[in-house]
């Protein structure tokens, strides 16, 4: 019996060490899209810039990368620069609304991996599936590990997802969005 109990713990010890499973540090971590403009007045437009901390997730650093991101649609902010307050809040209004991401019915934007393989030192390519809109789609995203901080980026089609890119005659916002991330483990 005690040689079963060593074995036991030995083994508990063993799993311990080789799982590096660690919760996200949601107060240093981000969120960042980038919504660009096209038309035949997209030249009088700008890119679009949306913000909103990481809510919660986790990310296991071991031997089989993996990593799971929520955050919350209705904390999403426009933050766009060269707009006025009021420019911005209309901006914000419509992006929370029904049409683009419908923030009170879909409050979660989860982005759960699958799988991962390296590309280079401290290089990653993750597949996983980013749930938005209610809709979950099967997507890339580059991940590089600098400095303890794990940063990348992933482009997606806002109609893969049932979101008509919003827009007034002439200029509207593109298909394509690039979503950009900075996640820092918490200690």
């Amino acid at each position: 019996m005690k040689t079963l109990f060593l074995a036991a713990a030995s083994l508990v010890c063993v799993l311990g060490v080789s799982a590096q499973q660690h919760n996200i540090d949601t107060q240093k971590s981000t969120l960042t899209i980038h919504v660009g403009k096209t038309g035949a007045f997209s030249g009088l437009g700008h890119e679009h810039e949306v913000r909103a901390p990481i809510h919660s997730g986790t990310a296991d650093t071991g031997s089989h990368p993996a990593v799971e991101i929520h955050v919350n649609a209705r904390e999403l902010r426009v933050i766009d620069k060269d707009d006025s307050d009021k420019d911005r809040a209309e901006v914000q209004k419509t992006m929370l609304g029904p049409e683009v991401l419908d923030s009170e019915g879909h409050q979660e934007i989860m982005f759960k991996s699958t799988g991962a393989e390296s590309v280079g030192e401290g290089r990653w390519a993750l597949h996983g599936n980013l749930t938005l809109r209610g809709q979950t789609r099967p997507i890339t995203v580059q991940v590089t590990l600098k400095d303890g901080r794990y940063t990348g980026e992933a482009t997606v089609k806002q109609t893969d997802f049932g979101i008509e890119p919003p827009g007034k005659a002439g200029i509207r916002a593109k298909d394509e969005v690039r979503i950009e991330f900075d996640v820092r483990l918490a200690s």
